[in-house]
């Protein structure tokens, strides 16, 4: 929880603010780009919100910041409206859940209403506003895991929701030795209908990410739009397994067809299929010279 007393200088004067318990996550800063942006090396408030969209956006930062390092100087009238928010709608059935989580250093989490059970895409914080909504919504029944870095609660979220939780054995770890679905080899999966599993050994071993409909790619830590690079790019500092290996995951993955790419870290992106296998190129081309 944010406390005004560690509140950052760097904040402009106003109800919302940001200590100095951030870790330089980004979430608030994609979640919020008219409110938040980066200073030194932390997150501060650049603009006080003006409207209640911008309003909502902030508080779902808050509400998002997986250190609660957000916090409002007078007492939020509206938080349970941006807790009736969540899941956040992107576009056809696929979500952003919020409520990223410290343990997995703020991994963006994702779900996707299908009529064959939904699918939660790694694991946010297991908290009861989300939980209540995702009932709504008809439940988990899936519990995808990209990689090892981002299970979080997910065995809170499997008890609760009796769903089954799939990650490759590659990645298993003692934490995640008891999920139900343990994928091997490095050949595709279908899941379900429209539902996509590929391996992409390179940030881990195990490493996968899933493609629905082709056309929304969940991510995790293996691609992500960078605003640094100015495209697509890979983590080379964050390669945990092998950056050859996941040259060719990369490479593998620019065969495909998709419009979204949503990661876990990083920046989202979105454009028609052409432009995305450009831009799949380009991030192989750039993977080869670092």
């Amino acid at each position: 929880m944010a406390h005004l007393a560690n509140r950052r200088i760097e904040n402009i004067e106003g109800d919302f603010y940001v200590d100095k318990s951030c870790i330089d996550c980004d979430t608030c800063r994609w979640m919020a780009p008219t409110v938040f942006d980066r200073s030194g090396d932390m997150s501060a408030v650049y603009h006080q919100p003006i409207d209640p969209d911008q309003r909502l956006a902030a508080m779902q930062a808050l509400l998002s910041c997986p250190t609660g390092s957000i916090g409002t100087i007078e007492k939020p009238y509206d938080i349970k409206r941006a807790q009736a928010s969540f899941p956040i709608s992107i576009a056809e059935n696929v979500y952003h859940c919020g409520y990223h989580s410290e343990k997995s250093y703020a991994a963006a989490s994702y779900l996707i209403q299908h009529p064959d059970g939904n699918i939660l895409i790694d694991s946010p914080r297991f908290t009861p506003p989300l939980v209540k909504q995702i009932e709504a919504m008809g439940g988990v029944k899936y519990l995808y895991l990209t990689h090892r870095d981002d299970v979080a609660d997910h065995q809170k979220f499997h008890e609760h929701f009796g769903c089954d939780r799939i990650l490759h054995q590659d990645d298993l770890t003692t934490d995640t030795q008891s999920v139900e679905h343990q994928l091997q080899g490095i050949d595709p999966i279908e899941l379900i209908p429209d539902v996509l599993i590929i391996p992409v050994p390179g940030h881990s071993k195990g490493h996968t990410v899933l493609l629905y409909k082709h056309k929304f790619l969940f991510t995790g830590d293996h691609l992500a739009f960078s605003r640094q690079l100015g495209h697509l790019g890979a983590f080379r500092d964050f390669c945990w397994y092998s950056w050859s290996e996941q040259i060719k995951s990369m490479q593998k993955l620019a065969e495909y067809d998709f419009e979204w790419v949503l990661p876990g870290h990083g920046r989202r992106y979105h454009a028609d299929v052409k432009t995305m296998h450009e831009q799949m190129q380009q991030c192989v081309s750039w993977m080869a010279t670092v």
